[in-house]
């Protein structure tokens, strides 16, 4: 079990390795999508991956910060956790966008 600040579980411990191993799957995408779109016109699909990219490097910072940090754990904590959660909407669209145009 996570060790816990003021009562509460201590989610930068669980935030920090997932964000990491997401923004090293964005920048697979990213070449994916580099390889796959040869010569053709950018897509918004790395527009959106950068901003998944800024977003889980964000996350990864400011949790381990949390970890870090003796003032202001909770909060670099909350912050992190609202990021990475943006984080995975946005991979959740580039996901979708990725579906519908490989098929049609």
């Amino acid at each position: 079990m996570s060790e816990s600040v003021n009562g509460k579980k201590n989610m930068s411990r669980h935030i920090l390795p997932t964000s990491a191993n997401l923004l090293g799957l964005c920048f697979v995408i990213i070449s994916f999508i580099k390889f796959w779109a040869r010569g053709r016109v950018e897509t918004i699909i790395d527009d959106l991956v950068g901003v998944a990219v800024i977003l889980f490097l964000f996350s990864s910072i400011l949790s381990y910060t949390s970890m870090r940090s003796k003032r202001k754990t909770e909060l670099f904590e909350k912050i992190a956790d609202i990021i990475f959660l943006g984080g995975l909407v946005f991979l959740s669209a580039i996901s979708l966008i990725l579906v519908f145009e490989v098929i049609y």
